[in-house]
């Protein structure tokens, strides 16, 4: 497969660099999947008339974190790091950059991000290089009590804005995790949440965290191309909710790629 066949031209002003206030304004592309091809422009606040009682919207209320931090070395030299996921306590898999700075043994000093002072009581050493180039990371001082203090939500490099950190995040994101927001939910409001309860959908929710490759471009073949693993819960209730209306005949809709992801996953494993 070529990868030149997804590509096309993307005029630069065509691309968002905040989202859309109230949040289900954003547009909605509709593609009738029954009969001729037909598709209609909307907004996503008109989703509720294309569903109905019965339904199950999944969601991903996976929470983005300030996982980009700016690390200073022993020699006063600084480096980059993003965090991946917590492997064990104060145990961490992180992408450090640049990487021939950062071999075992070397120490990190984190610094403020407003104003490049050193945080106290909070250092991490290199204990380790995978494959691929993640670095693991021993914490000593408790990250995720300073991580507000030190971290920054590292946005997509396609956005050069400055975005607030809690508008890159859905209004019920609550498991913190993620250091990439679940893009589909962040339009969703809880006045349009209200609508669709009210109306009988079923809302449902699951927590896939998103990783760095999200940020990684694909390069060669697509087939080819290897993504970082991602950790997913489905809770007991949510996937009993998808097996009944499954069994009953009703619709089950997932809220974006990270859900699809999860759902799929958890089939292909033969769990739920």
């Amino acid at each position: 497969m070529s990868l030149e066949a997804y590509d096309y031209f993307l005029p630069e002003e065509l691309i968002a660099q905040e989202g859309m206030e109230p949040r289900d304004r954003a547009r909605m592309l509709v593609v009738h999947r029954e009969g001729p091809f037909r598709a209609e422009h909307r907004q996503v606040r008109d989703l509720p008339e294309y569903l109905r009682s019965g339904d199950v919207l999944v969601f991903n209320e996976s929470k983005v974190i300030p996982a980009r931090l700016l690390a200073q070395r022993p020699t006063g030299g600084r480096v980059e790091v993003l965090l991946v996921r917590e492997r064990a306590p104060g145990l961490w898999e992180a992408l450090v950059g640049p990487g021939r700075k950062a071999k075992p043994g070397t120490r990190l000093r984190f610094l403020s991000p407003r104003d490049l002072h050193v945080v106290p009581d909070l250092e991490a050493e290199v204990v380790g290089v995978e494959e691929g180039g993640v670095r693991l990371l021993r914490f000593q001082g408790g990250l995720m009590a300073h991580l507000e203090e030190v971290g920054e939500v590292p946005l997509p490099p396609y956005i050069k804005a400055r975005i607030p950190p809690e508008r890159y995040q859905t209004v019920y994101a609550r498991r913190p995790g993620s250091v990439a927001a679940p893009t589909a939910g962040l339009h969703f409001t809880p006045e349009l949440l209200a609508r669709l309860r009210d109306m009988g959908v079923e809302l449902r929710f699951l927590t896939l965290h998103v990783g760095p490759g999200t940020f990684r471009p694909v390069k060669g073949d697509p087939e080819k191309h290897e993504m970082h693993p991602e950790p997913y819960e489905i809770p007991e209730e949510t996937a009993e909710a998808i097996n009944r209306a499954k069994k009953e005949g009703r619709r089950v809709v997932a809220v974006g790629t990270t859900v699809a992801r999860a759902l799929e996953s958890a089939f292909q494993e033969g769990i739920g």
